[in-house]
C-alpha cells in the first residue's frame, strides 16, 4: 500500500497482512511479555509490564497524531520504515533470554527440572502444545484458571466495546469517525500517563491482584457511565476511569508469568491471549445485534444504552473473579527456590 493504492495492490496486501495476523498479530505481545518475564524478577514484573504496556500506548497515540498530518501514502511508507526498523533493532539488540528460574514455579506441563533448560529449548522447537497441553496448564493452578476466566469475560467486555460504542455514539449523539478518535486519544495518552508513572509506584505497594479489581472496577464504572450517557460530553468525561482501567492488561500477564517455570512463560502468555482473542470473536456476534435492535423502533423497551451496559455487567463478572484471585504465597516461592538451589 505504500507502492500503490490500486485494487490488485489492495488484495496483494489484504492477504499478506492475513497471512502476517496469522502468524504474528498475538505472538508478537506474548513473546515480548516472556522475554520481560525471563529477564525481570517476579517482583518487579508486573510494573515492567505496565511499562512495556505504556509505551505500547505511547506509540499508540503518536502513530494517530502522524497520521492526521500525512496523507494516506505517507502513512503506509512511515508505518513500513517503522516496522523494518523495529525488525532490525530485534535482530540487533535483543539476545535470547535465559531463565534465570528466581521466585518461578516448577514447569508445569511436563515436569521438566529447572537443570534441564537447555533440553527443553531443543525440544521447543520440536514440538508444538497441543490443546491438551494448555488444558492441563489451566487446570495445574487454581489462579491461572481464575486469570483464565477474567481474561475471557474482559476480552468478552472490550470486544463489545469496539464493536458497539461508535455505532451507539453515532447513533445517540451523531458521532462521526474524528470524534470517536478523539475519544481513543484521550484514553491513550491518559493509559500512557498512567502505565508509565502510576503503575511502577502502585504494582509494588499493593500488588497486581489489588490493581487489576481496581482497573476492572473502574471499566465496569466506565462503560455504565456510557450507557447512561445524557449529553455529548458525558463519553468525553468518563475516558477519566482509563487512567485505572489500562491496570487490567499488565495485571493478569503478571499474575500468569508467577504460575508459571521459566520454560513455558511463552505458553501461558498465549494462552491467555487466546482465551481473550476468542472472546474477541464472540463477543461481536452479541452485543451488535443488540446494540442494533435497542437503537431502533422494534426494541422491547426504551433504552439505548442498554447493551452497553451488558458489556458493563461482562466487566463485572471479571471483576467478581478477580476478587477471588490470589497471588502465589510467599511462603511458597521461598520453598520452591530453595528447592532449584538444591
Amino acid at each position: 500500500m505504500a507502492y500503490s493504492r490500486t485494487t490488485s495492490f489492495f488484495y496483494a496486501y489484504f492477504f499478506i497482512r492475513t497471512l502476517t495476523a496469522m502468524v504474528g498479530e498475538g505472538s508478537i505481545n506474548c513473546l515480548a511479555l516472556a522475554y520481560v518475564a525471563d529477564k525481570v524478577p517476579d517482583g518487579q514484573r508486573a510494573s515492567a509490564f505496565g511499562i512495556l504496556a505504556g509505551v505500547g500506548s505511547a506509540a499508540f497515540v503518536c502513530g494517530t497524531l502522524v497520521a492526521r498530518f500525512l496523507s494516506t501514502a505517507a502513512t503506509f511508507q512511515v508505518a513500513a520504515v517503522m516496522s523494518m526498523i523495529a525488525a532490525v533493532y530485534m535482530r540487533v539488540f535483543l539476545k535470547e533470554s535465559i531463565p534465570n528460574g528466581d521466585g518461578l514455579r516448577q514447569p508445569m506441563l511436563n515436569g521438566t527440572p529447572h537443570g534441564d533448560l537447555e533440553k527443553t529449548t531443543t525440544q521447543a522447537f520440536k514440538r508444538i502444545p497441543s490443546i491438551g497441553d494448555l488444558i492441563c496448564l489451566m487446570k495445574s493452578s487454581t489462579t491461572f484458571s481464575q486469570a483464565t476466566v477474567v481474561s475471557f469475560f474482559n476480552g468478552l467486555a472490550e470486544g463489545g466495546i469496539i464493536a458497539s460504542l461508535l455505532y451507539f455514539l453515532k447513533a445517540r449523539f451523531h458521532f462521526n469517525k474524528n470524534q470517536y478518535a478523539d475519544l481513543l486519544l484521550i484514553f491513550g495518552v491518559a493509559g500512557t500517563i498512567s502505565q508509565l508513572l502510576f503503575m511502577p509506584m502502585l504494582a509494588p505497594a499493593i500488588g497486581e491482584e489489588k490493581l487489576l479489581s481496581i482497573g476492572l472496577f473502574m471499566s465496569c464504572t466506565n462503560i455504565f457511565f456510557n450507557s447512561i450517557a445524557w449529553s455529548v460530553w458525558v463519553p468525553y468525561a468518563a475516558t477519566v476511569f482509563s487512567i485505572f482501567t489500562v491496570f487490567v492488561q499488565p495485571s493478569i500477564r503478571s499474575i500468569v508469568s508467577k504460575q508459571v517455570g521459566p520454560t513455558e512463560q511463552g505458553k501461558s502468555q498465549g494462552c491467555i491471549y487466546g482465551i481473550s482473542s476468542l472472546a474477541n470473536i464472540v463477543s461481536p456476534l452479541i452485543f451488535s445485534p443488540l446494540t442494533a435492535l435497542f437503537l431502533s423502533e422494534e426494541a422491547p423497551f426504551r433504552f439505548p444504552g442498554f447493551s452497553i451496559m451488558c458489556i458493563g455487567f461482562a466487566t463485572m463478572i471479571a471483576f467478581i473473579q478477580s476478587i477471588m484471585i490470589w497471588g502465589v504465597p510467599p511462603s511458597h516461592k521461598t520453598d520452591n527456590k530453595q528447592t532449584t538451589e538444591a
